[in-house]
């Protein structure tokens, strides 16, 4: 029976992937995760049984709580998060439901380790054009919303990998997140993490298009490219480049999810005329 403090998985679904998407947390017993590794995009495992101890790093923050079938361990923990000072929700019918509707769901196959602070780190050239702001704005999206992204200089991406213990990805080599014949890191990352879907795939062939050169393969490929090499030039700190651009494939990624069909069709004639 839903409750008051309930998010159906329609109502999820339209908030991942979006700045406004909530934590979600997932709690469902080893036993479950280990039948279904599977996780809700952008989610992190914690263990219901010592929420009392970390409910607290969540105050003030929107969160939704996943379970196997959205019972008792879930509600449970969505109560104590919302007595920690969290607006807490628990996700209707659990992760047996969002599997059953379809939901996107990330493989974790090649979700790197976390650091001592849960945190994923990646790092990759500076100056970031294309793929190296698209990539990080899909991990935030979609696999770690803390993600850490550091910029080196292209020699020292391997090394600075090897001792800091990052990702590396986009770099010329034998590495794992990098082009793949046609295609570029962006796809790459959708295939890995099992990210396909309607939307996702139509703006991967917009950033393939404007990463390799390919302004044929979609109209807004040549858009993206303008928009990218104009940020490039108004912030000469990556990160600033890095979050100022994520707006742009916020936009990018709503309109391929919502507004594909949609035209701009001004002035409208007035009423009566012809």
């Amino acid at each position: 029976m839903a409750t008051p403090d309930t998010v159906t998985v329609a109502q999820l679904a339209r908030l991942i992937g979006t700045p406004d998407a909530p934590v979600i947390v997932d709690v469902r017993i080893d036993n479950d995760h280990a039948s279904d590794p599977r996780m809700l995009p952008a989610s992190i495992r914690r263990d219901y049984r010592t929420v009392s101890s970390w409910a607290e790093e969540y105050a003030g923050r929107f969160v939704v709580v996943v379970c196997q079938r959205g019972q008792k361990l879930a509600q449970g923990t969505a109560a104590w998060l919302r007595h920690a000072g969290a607006r807490a929700e628990n996700l209707e019918g659990g992760f047996e439901a969002w599997v059953k509707s379809d939901g996107l769901l990330v493989r974790p196959d090649h979700v790197p380790a976390r650091d001592n602070q849960g945190r994923t780190v990646w790092v990759t050239r500076a100056r970031p054009k294309i793929d190296r702001v698209a990539c990080p704005w899909l991990i935030r999206r979609f696999i770690d919303p803390s993600a850490v992204f550091l910029f080196v200089s292209p020699p020292e991406v391997v090394d600075v990998a090897d001792r800091f213990k990052a990702t590396p990805f986009d770099i010329e080599g034998d590495i794992f997140w990098s082009h793949r014949g046609e295609f570029c890191t962006f796809d790459v990352m959708v295939e890995e993490f099992g990210l396909h879907s309607e939307a996702l795939d139509r703006l991967a062939v917009i950033v393939r298009g404007a990463d390799t050169a390919r302004l044929d393969l979609a109209p807004q490929s040549a858009g993206l490219l303008a928009a990218s090499l104009g940020l490039s030039r108004m912030h000469k700190d990556d990160l600033v480049q890095l979050e100022e651009s994520f707006s742009l494939y916020d936009a990018y990624y709503r309109w391929a999810r919502d507004a594909v069909d949609e035209t701009h069709n001004w002035p409208t004639p007035a009423s009566g005329r012809s």
